[in-house]
C-alpha cells in the first residue's frame, strides 16, 4: 500500500491502527521525508537503496519481551559463566589439595621409606607409625605447657592419646643440622630393643616436614633433676640409688652384649637416664649410638660429639671410641648419684673422689642426703671403688660392663685397686664448690 501525500509520522499512526499492517516505510527519501509505505502479511517489493533506508516493524509488546529477555539473558550469561567456571575451578582446586593433604602423609612417609630404607633405617623396623593429626591433639598442638625439655635433637612434648595413654613426643627441630641422622639412627638401634632399663619406643611419626619420635611417658622425668637438687636428692635414700646404679649397670650391659645388636651408646649421662614411677631407671637418647662388631676392640668417629664431663679421654682427644666408653661414662654418673655433684665445668669430681680415695677419706665424697650409717657404708666404699675403677685413664685397665655387674652384686669380690684418672688435680672439699683452672693432660697430680 502507498500513499504518497503523508510523512512518515502519520504513516506510522495509519500502520498502528491498521492491524494487517506489518511494517511502514518512507516512499521517497529524497522527496523531503513524504510518501508512506506500508506492508501487509508479507515483506515484498523490499529493494537495497544504496546508502540506505529505515524500515519499521511492528511487533508484538510480548515479542519485544522475550526479545529483550533474550537479551538480557545473553548478558547474565557473559558475566555469570566466567565466575560459576572460576568457582568450579575453585572448588576442583580445593577438593584436590584436601585429598592430597591427607595422602601426604602416606606419600611423604612412602618417599621417606625409600630414601631411608637405602641405608637401611626404617628397612623392616615393623615401627608403628602415628599420625601427623594423632600426634598435635595429643599434644594440644605442641603448646608449651606440655613441653618437658629440650636438647641438642629438639623439643621433648608431653601428650596424651584417646585412650588416655601417655607419651613422650621427641619432636625434631626444622633447623637441626645432623637432627635427622640421629633421628634415623635411633629409629634404628632402638626399635628392637627390649629390657627394662631401656626407654620404650612406641612408634614415631614422619610426616610432611614433621620427624617426631613416640616414647613411653616417664612421670619422674630424669636422673639430674632428682640427684643435682638438694631438696629433691633426700627423696633418694641409698637402696633407691643402689637399685638405679645397678639398673643402668645391666642396661648398657645388655647393649653392649646381649641384645641382637652391640651398641655403644657414646652419651650416657644423668639427663639420659629417665625413672618411672617406680624409681626403675630407663637408659634414653640413642641418636649418637654406633653399631660395633663383637670381635672388634675400637673404632674412629668422624666427629666428637656427646657431653663434656662424660667422654672418655680417648674419645675426647683422639675420637676413637670403644665399649670402655660407655663404661667410663657410667663410672662417672656412679660417682655423680653417690655424691649429688656434677663433674661438668670447673668441678673435677674426679680428682676430687681421687684426693679422698687417696687420703682415706672417701665418706666425704658421699651425698649428705644418703644416711651413711655402718650398715651401708661398705656398699657406698665398694660403689665408689667400682667408679674409680671405670674412669681410669687407659681403656685397658677399665672393667667391662660384664665385670662392673658383678662388682656391683658381689659383696666379696676382690676389687683391683684403682689407677689415677686422666684428670687428678689435688683439690679439697672446701675448695670443690669453687672455680678450679683444669686442662685435658696427662699430666702426674701435685
Amino acid at each position: 500500500m502507498v500513499n504518497a501525500s503523508i510523512n512518515i509520522k502519520e504513516c506510522k499512526r495509519r500502520c498502528s491502527l491498521n492491524c494487517s499492517c506489518l511494517a511502514y516505510s518512507l516512499s521517497d527519501i529524497s522527496g523531503g521525508g513524504r510518501g508512506c509505505i506500508m506492508w501487509g502479511h508479507n515483506l515484498i517489493d523490499i529493494k537495497y537503496i544504496e546508502g540506505g533506508q529505515d524500515l519499521y516493524l511492528k511487533l508484538d509488546k510480548s515479542d519485544l519481551d522475550a526479545t529483550g529477555m533474550k537479551k538480557m539473558q545473553v548478558i547474565i550469561g557473559i558475566i555469570v559463566m566466567p565466575i560459576v567456571l572460576l568457582l568450579a575451578l575453585l572448588t576442583v582446586y580445593c577438593i584436590f589439595l584436601r585429598q592430597r593433604r591427607k595422602k601426604n602423609g602416606h606419600d611423604d612417609l612412602g618417599k621417606d621409606k625409600r630414601n631411608y630404607n637405602e641405608s637401611g633405617s626404617l628397612h623392616n623396623t615393623e615401627l608403628p607409625i602415628f599420625d601427623l593429626e594423632t600426634v598435635i591433639a595429643a599434644t594440644a598442638n605442641f603448646s608449651d605447657a606440655n613441653k618437658l625439655g629440650h636438647g641438642g635433637f629438639g623439643i621433648v612434648y608431653k601428650g596424651v592419646l584417646s585412650g588416655g595413654e601417655e607419651i613422650a613426643v621427641k619432636r625434631l627441630s626444622k633447623d637441626s643440622s645432623q637432627g635427622l641422622n640421629e633421628f634415623m639412627n635411633e629409629v634404628m638401634l632402638i626399635a628392637k630393643l627390649q629390657h627394662r632399663n631401656l626407654v620404650r619406643l612406641l612408634g614415631c611419626c614422619i610426616q610432611r616436614s614433621e620427624r617426631m619420635l613416640i616414647y613411653e611417658f616417664m612421670p619422674n622425668k630424669s636422673l639430674d633433676f632428682f640427684i643435682f637438687d638438694k631438696v629433691r636428692g633426700e627423696l633418694l635414700n641409698w637402696r633407691t640409688r643402689l637399685e638405679i646404679i645397678t639398673g643402668i649397670s645391666r642396661g648398657i650391659l645388655y647393649l653392649h652384649q646381649d641384645s641382637r645388636f652391640n651398641i655403644i651408646h657414646r652419651d650416657l649421662k644423668a639427663a639420659n637416664i629417665l625413672l618411672d614411677g617406680e624409681m626403675t631407671p630407663k637408659i634414653s637418647d640413642f641418636g649418637l649410638a654406633r653399631l660395633f662388631q663383637r670381635d672388634q676392640n675400637e673404632m674412629d668417629t668422624g666427629r666428637v660429639v656427646g657431653t663434656r664431663g662424660y667422654m672418655s679421654p680417648e674419645y675426647a682427644m683422639k675420637g676413637k671410641i670403644s665399649v670402655k666408653s660407655d663404661v667410663y661414662s657410667f663410672g662417672v654418673l656412679l660417682l655423680e648419684i653417690i655424691s649429688g655433684k656434677r663433674n661438668q665445668g670447673n668441678h673435677d669430681l674426679l680428682a676430687y673422689a681421687w684426693e679422698l680415695w687417696q687420703d682415706g677419706r672417701i665418706r666425704q665424697l658421699v651425698d649428705e642426703a644418703i644416711d651413711s650409717s655402718t650398715t651401708v657404708v661398705s656398699d657406698l666404699v665398694r660403689f665408689i671403688h667400682v667408679g674409680l675403677l671405670c674412669v681410669q685413664e687407659c681403656a685397658d685397665d677399665r672393667p667391662t660392663m660384664s665385670t662392673v655387674v658383678s662388682m656391683l652384686s658381689n659383696e666379696g669380690m676382690t676389687l683391683p685397686e684403682p689407677k689415677k684418672p686422666v684428670l687428678s688435680t689435688k683439690i679439697t672439699s672446701e675448695s670443690f664448690s669453687s672455680p678450679i683452672e683444669l686442662t685435658l693432660t696427662g699430666i702426674e697430680g701435685r
